[in-house]
């Protein structure tokens, strides 16, 4: 457990019993941290069409999830496998695995509840998902940030690379930017 700006807060791998949760959180984190940044329709068609619960992570022990009171606030994981974003409706073919001598791990579907936001949650899972991509052999992350997830992601020693516009249905584009950064040589947390 940790301490919260609150209570406490329980991090620990997500369960494939978790998704449902998962999912839920994810559209209420959506729908309130992105308002500001993406139209109704963008978030709407992100929410059916890119964001979502990628299973393989929760298979490969990789997606974290943490819990107050037995409630999901927050979920977040990395990956050693070649998709860098999206559930598992974003996903059309085979994810094979990267080789950690000269592919980037990815960091893949942070999200937070509003009500949770801004209480360092996410960044305890990135020092989580760091620190286990760097004992899996990694030397580098990546990932694709929305909008919102930029402010996070820069604080955590990222660098803008290039912005993605993923494609939707009704002509519709989610704009990202494509980041990434090292990994430090000892772990964050002790």
């Amino acid at each position: 457990m940790f301490r919260g700006l609150e209570r406490d807060y329980l991090l620990r791998p997500a369960r494939m019993s978790d998704v449902r949760a998962a999912r839920a959180l994810i559209d209420d984190s959506v729908r309130g941290l992105s308002r500001e940044f993406y139209s109704a329709p963008e978030i709407d068609a992100s929410l059916v069409h890119v964001f979502g619960v990628d299973t393989q992570l929760i298979d490969d022990g990789t997606y974290f999830v943490i819990e107050r009171d037995g409630e999901l606030a927050a979920v977040g994981g990395w990956s050693g496998r070649k998709t860098l974003f999206g559930g598992d409706q974003h996903k059309s073919s085979r994810d094979d695995r990267l080789d950690p001598a000269v592919d980037p791990a990815r960091i893949r579907a942070f999200f937070v509840h509003p009500a949770h936001a801004r209480r360092g949650l996410a960044r305890r899972i990135f020092e989580a998902c760091h620190d286990a991509a760097r004992a899996a052999g990694f030397q580098s992350l990546a990932l694709a940030a929305t909008l919102p997830g930029v402010p996070l992601y820069k604080t955590l020693g990222f660098r803008e690379l290039e912005p993605i516009d993923v494609p939707m249905p009704g002509g519709l584009v989610l704009r990202c930017i494509r980041m990434d950064r090292p990994i430090d040589p000892l772990p964050l947390r002790p």
